[in-house]
């Protein structure tokens, strides 16, 4: 299976342009939500995907949509495209079993002449259009880049569930999505992960495994990723402040 990704990354390399896709990720089980299909639960009057698909649809920066999920989910998520009039949508392809599959897929599905990624999480509605293009445009110029922002909280090293050592807050950030990078740059990213057996909690970490640096650009705390009941009682919050701007 790897080879023939191998073969195809190749075979895209060799016509990449500077087209940008989103690649949104959708395929999670959402078990912390505590049952149901978190995507499709409305946030605002809205299912939670399609205000994400929404935003990389009215971003000037992103010129196609990949929606990647479970095989399940296809034919739902493919009319609430349609309901919510998204037109960038490319493709929705399956998932796979770890996010780096489902990820890879989402990229050799795109067309054959595109640039640079930006891979955001489906759980994360709040994303603005000046954040995406943002770090899109930084991408283009340092290969990678993700948005971030500072921890407020103090940060600990734990072992067998005691504090053992302080980490200087200023030293880490809490990395947020769209997570932006050259195609050919991420696609070996994740075939080596793959390859290696890597399990990673996001794409930055199988660019940084390469040694490749990222930039970092400006996040938002309102960029939050809907995980569990209370996020969508913070997303709630954070659109009626919007509203009243």
């Amino acid at each position: 299976m790897l080879n023939l990704r191998k073969k195809t990354i190749q075979d895209k390399q060799q016509t990449r342009g500077k087209q940008v896709y989103a690649i949104i990720p959708a395929a999670g089980s959402s078990q912390r939500m505590g049952g149901g299909n978190k995507l499709v639960m409305e946030l605002h009057g809205q299912p939670i995907l399609c205000r994400t698909l929404q935003v990389f649809e009215a971003c000037p920066a992103i010129d196609g949509i990949v929606l990647v999920c479970r095989k399940q989910d296809q034919a739902n998520y493919a009319s609430l495209c349609a309901d919510w009039n998204i037109s960038k949508l490319h493709k929705i392809v399956e998932g796979g079993p770890t996010r780096e599959h489902s990820v890879l897929n989402g990229i050799l599905a795109c067309e054959r002449d595109i640039g640079y990624v930006a891979i955001h999480d489906a759980a994360r509605p709040l994303i603005t259009e000046e954040i995406i293009a943002e770090a899109v445009e930084v991408a283009m110029r340092d290969s990678a880049a993700a948005p971030g922002v500072a921890c407020k909280d103090s940060i600990q090293v734990i072992q067998n569930g005691k504090m053992v050592k302080n980490i200087a807050r200023e030293s880490v950030i809490a990395v947020q999505t769209p997570q932006c990078f050259d195609i050919d740059l991420i696609c070996a990213a994740l075939t080596k992960a793959l390859e290696s057996g890597e399990s990673l909690t996001d794409d930055c970490g199988a660019v940084t495994a390469l040694g490749q640096p990222i930039t970092i650009t400006r996040g938002s705390y309102e960029n939050i990723k809907i995980t569990t009941p209370e996020d969508v009682v913070q997303g709630e919050a954070i659109l009626k402040g919007r509203r009243q701007k």
